[in-house]
């Protein structure tokens, strides 16, 4: 049963700590009366909140405040964003530690401070992979060289030279990649008062320019039909088979099905419904289900439903699964970086439903979560189209199958 703001208020220190639990592992810790504390006046009781969770399997406890300076309602909401944050995969106790932290920092002017300040107020809501990314640059090619000096005292020269050791290791397209995150940490640093100018700017045209590469993808509906006969064979957890066999039929971006979650996929209207803040062009995106893609969401449902994710992390249901789950799985089915890659899905899909099936650019593109504007140049809202884009979906699922069987025989 729930706590009560009065029975809060009335509870009593006794000889022993006792708690009061007000459920989802919200409770009131009564400390004890010392027994040079028997005149202990009512202002003076000892109450405190605390949140039992646990993180990856491990018990943890969040301290929430010491009432009544923290109220009963208040305690539920410190627990409630607590529960949201656990929902997420990050730890509310680690969030607490890092805030403050960052607190004894936000006067520190290093260049490895102001970065990190950057992330944490910044970067909120990225996707992991982005995020993880950021962080490897920073504490890899960044800070070895530039974390503890001030920010004002590096100048364009070091910031190049440090940019020429990553291209040195062939990683061009990470050098640029690195150069546009410095000119944001810097732009950070401008608008909160540490910093006067951007050095990144001076670097324009500083860089080697990257080699464009297409993502590998098959396109010839021979090699897609065995291709699609390879992925049934495919023999793997079940969450890593359900990936790769809906990365055909949903031909999303590879971020997006990692990230997927069960509140996003609706059974009842057939599709999945992804919110703008996790798409690359920040629209949202529909993607309506066939027959088959609804199978396999219904057969792994009773397997992950009872966490965020319909395909979680071998490591933790808190987080999605590794974004090298489809590609090993690619590469054990012997299809390596040059002939097929789990982005490879899209333009696979954009390819045979212009080519061979005939369906309208439009259709595609919006399909793809592609920015498409009409002929007054605004572009498409989210269920422009569904009905055609319905039909495609389920006629594009019916030919992979059918080139499936031809190859099968």
């Amino acid at each position: 049963m729930k706590l009560t703001a009065k029975q809060v208020e009335a509870t009593k220190p006794k000889e022993k700590d006792y708690k009061l639990f007000d459920g989802q592992g919200l409770y009131l810790l009564v400390k004890k009366v010392k027994a040079s504390d028997k005149t202990i006046k009512r202002s003076d009781e000892q109450k405190y909140w605390r949140l039992k969770y646990r993180f990856f399997g491990k018990e943890k406890m969040l301290s929430i405040g010491v009432y009544p300076q923290v109220s009963l309602s208040h305690a539920r909401e410190v627990a409630r964003a607590a529960k949201d944050k656990l929902a997420k995969g990050l730890d509310p106790s680690q969030e607490k530690k890092l805030n403050k932290l960052q607190a004894t920092l936000s006067n520190d002017t290093s260049f490895g401070s102001v970065a990190a300040e950057y992330v944490e107020k910044k970067m909120q809501g990225m996707s992991q992979v982005h995020l993880d990314r950021t962080q490897r640059a920073i504490h890899r090619d960044l800070n070895p060289y530039f974390g503890k000096r001030p920010i004002t005292e590096i100048t364009s020269v070091e910031l190049l030279a440090v940019l020429r050791k990553v291209e040195a290791r062939g990683a061009i397209e990470t050098a640029h990649r690195i150069k546009q995150l410095v000119g944001q940490i810097y732009r950070y640093a401008i608008a909160t008062g540490r910093a006067e100018r951007d050095i990144a700017a001076d670097l324009k045209g500083a860089l080697q320019s990257p080699t464009k590469k297409h993502l590998a993808a098959i396109v010839e509906p021979k090699e897609v039909g065995k291709l699609m006969l390879a992925l049934d064979e495919y023999r793997g957890t079940p969450v890593v088979m359900t990936a790769l066999k809906l990365s055909p039929l949903l031909f999303c971006r590879p971020g997006e099905l990692r990230h997927l979650e069960w509140s996003e996929v609706n059974f009842e209207t057939k599709r999945i419904e992804i919110p703008a803040r996790k798409t690359k062009i920040n629209e949202p995106l529909i993607i309506p289900l066939s027959r088959q893609a609804e199978k396999l969401l219904s057969d792994i449902q009773p397997l992950t439903s009872n966490g965020v994710y319909v395909f979680p992390s071998a490591r933790g249901r808190a987080r999605p699964m590794s974004d090298n789950a489809v590609r090993t799985a690619l590469r054990s089915l012997g299809y390596d970086n040059d002939t097929m890659t789990a982005h490879g899905f899209r333009a696979m899909a954009r390819t045979l439903l212009d080519e061979v099936l005939e369906y309208r650019v439009e259709f595609i593109e919006q399909q793809l979560g592609h920015v498409v504007k009409d002929t007054n140049g605004r572009a498409y809202n989210r269920t422009k189209h569904l009905e055609q884009r319905t039909e495609m979906m389920q006629a594009w699922a019916d030919y992979l199958d059918e080139l499936r069987k031809r190859n099968g025989i």
